[in-house]
């Protein structure tokens, strides 16, 4: 058992330096693209990007993730474990990717600096302290559920659990998404179809909207939703004989 100990600490510790190395190169992609299209420093409102430029940020961030995953699904003792160890290596790539841009450029100025967080399905907004706060609570998740198993318990997630989770995770998400989602419907986008009007409409709207209001109450429910998960697996796990 003490050599498992041992090494479940030690992928834990390569994937965080692997996850850190992938923080710093998305953190330079940044700076190169804030560089072209925010020389005076970042800020709300958003300059648009090309159609071609937004497809390929798409197949970055998908790329991302893939790689993500990747490690995780390569560290994983089994279909569990690599999901955490997937969410753990996101956690730190999401937290020192920040760090980076702190380090290289000096921003963001505070945790509660808004940022453009994803782009897929449409653009993500919120503070910096809130994805943060999702890394934290994913590598916690990480840490104690791989432990717990590695130390000779039976980890097992029932369908109330994965309810749990996912259910916070989408309330979560719903704070990220809400801003740009009500400004495509004002546009009438959706209704309209591909019209020029509709297209020129969304197009001033979002480069005149600047976000200051983030839905803590909402997002602080969805974290609390899935901590109680963690707690309840946590719990449940029992000595194995």
């Amino acid at each position: 058992m003490k050599n498992s100990y041992l090494s479940y600490r030690f992928r834990f510790l390569w994937l965080a330096v692997f996850a850190v190395a992938m923080g710093f190169l998305e953190a330079i992609v940044v700076v190169y693209l804030r560089e072209l299209y925010y020389p005076e420093g970042f800020d709300f409102p958003l300059k648009l990007m090309s159609p071609d430029l937004v497809t390929i940020e798409w197949i970055r961030e998908i790329a991302t993730l893939v790689m993500l995953a990747g490690v995780g699904i390569i560290a994983g003792r089994n279909n569990l474990q690599r999901l955490w160890y997937a969410l753990f290596a996101f956690g730190v790539w999401d937290i020192f990717y920040y760090v980076a841009l702190k380090m290289l450029i000096g921003w963001p100025a505070s945790l509660l600096t808004w940022d453009l967080l994803f782009l897929i399905p449409v653009s993500w907004l919120g503070p910096v302290l809130a994805p943060v706060l999702n890394s934290v609570t994913m590598i916690m998740m990480a840490l104690l559920l791989v432990a717990r198993e590695e130390n000779g318990y039976c980890v097992k997630v029932r369908l109330i659990d994965w309810i749990l989770i996912f259910g916070g995770a989408l309330i979560i998400l719903f704070t990220y998404l809400i801003d740009y989602s009500r400004l495509i419907f004002e546009s009438g986008v959706l209704a309209r179809g591909k019209s020029q009007e509709a297209a020129e409409l969304l197009t001033t709207l979002i480069t005149s909207y600047t976000p200051d209001h983030y839905r803590w109450p909402i997002f602080i429910a969805g974290e609390l939703i899935i901590a109680a998960a963690i707690v309840i697996i946590y719990r449940r796990s029992i000595k194995h004989q």
